[in-house]
């Protein structure tokens, strides 16, 4: 019997998702339509077995294990050098899925550290460019929340620049994150879906007045920020590893479906990057439903279970 608590739910949300679109990970859609998700199966796209999480989940994971110990870049960053090169926070002992902004930006991480230059982490987000925001800070951003909530949005805005910036630099790529989570902190306040999702895009427009939000940036969140996601068509969405895509893609499944199981099921079938939009909606899926709205099936397949239910138990210590 696993102890419930939102942090919990969160985490294996994450996980469950992820390991439901591996097996279909670089899937185009037609192909999703002749061979549609619907379980947990294992292999597929690589030779792993049912149940098994990605970058997306171990990325997420070390987050959370730094968090433990309270804020620290410098900590948050030696484990994902520590993921990479010692397989650190892995499903089963080894790397399988890594992007290439996120290889190359956890190279640059590691020369920061062995040169024990620490201040460079803080100016990582100056240095972004349009090749910044793919979807590789996003997906890992939810254990975050339960160290920034309750704070200042600027406030908030500042750490999460900081986060993202570790291996995404470009500011849009932390703005979805700064979305992602703001909308995830009113439902872990008890927010109903639809009420959170309109809460955010409120808080959001006026956040963007008091930092001068660039208007050519602005106008890229204009589905998701300035009008309702939910009036997109289906066939509308994208779902590569486009920061833009995966946020879009990940809130409308959120939002559109009513269970768990219809939200990861509904972000794998857009097809492309299934593992990580399946991952990003599981995560609000999973904080919303609780480990009660997941198929139990799904949750005991998942690899190192008990070691991420014990990873939210301890973070859940930490921030009471």
């Amino acid at each position: 019997m696993i102890k419930n608590n939102k942090i919990i739910d969160a985490l294996i949300g994450i996980a469950v998702g992820d390991a439901l679109g591996v097996p279909f990970e670089f899937n185009t859609r037609d192909q999703m339509k002749k061979n549609p998700a619907k379980e947990m199966i294992g292999f597929g796209r690589y030779t792993v077995p049912a149940g098994t999480w990605s970058d997306d989940s171990s990325l997420t994971f070390c987050l959370a294990e730094s968090l433990i110990e309270g804020y620290d870049l410098a900590d948050i960053a030696a484990n994902f050098v520590k993921w990479r090169d010692a397989n650190f926070w892995t499903a089963r002992g080894y790397v399988f899925d890594i992007g290439i902004t996120t290889s190359e930006a956890i190279t640059v991480l590691k020369n920061i550290l062995q040169n024990k230059e620490y201040e460079e982490l803080t100016r990582l987000k100056y240095l972004g460019d349009e090749y910044d925001n793919g979807n590789g800070s996003l997906m890992r951003i939810m254990p975050l929340l339960f160290y920034i909530k309750g704070m200042d949005i600027s406030r908030q805005f500042r750490i999460i620049q900081d986060v993202s910036a570790l291996t995404h630099k470009h500011m849009r790529a932390a703005m979805c994150c700064l979305i992602y989570l703001r909308l995830a902190e009113h439902i872990y306040n008890g927010t109903d879906k639809i009420e959170s999702y309109f809460l955010m895009q409120t808080e959001i427009l006026s956040f963007w007045k008091t930092i001068d939000y660039s208007p050519n940036e602005s106008k890229l969140f204009i589905r998701l920020i300035e009008s309702d996601i939910r009036d997109v068509p289906y066939a509308d969405l994208k779902s590569g590893g486009y920061v833009m895509e995966s946020i879009e893609a990940s809130i409308w499944c959120f939002l559109q479906k009513h269970t768990y199981q219809e939200v990861v099921i509904t972000a794998i079938n857009l097809g492309h990057d299934t593992d990580t939009t399946a991952a990003i909606a599981g995560g609000l899926a999973g904080l919303y439903y609780g480990l009660d709205g997941i198929p139990d099936i799904w949750i005991s397949a998942i690899a190192r279970l008990e070691d991420i239910i014990l990873l939210g138990e301890k973070l859940e210590k930490r921030i009471q």
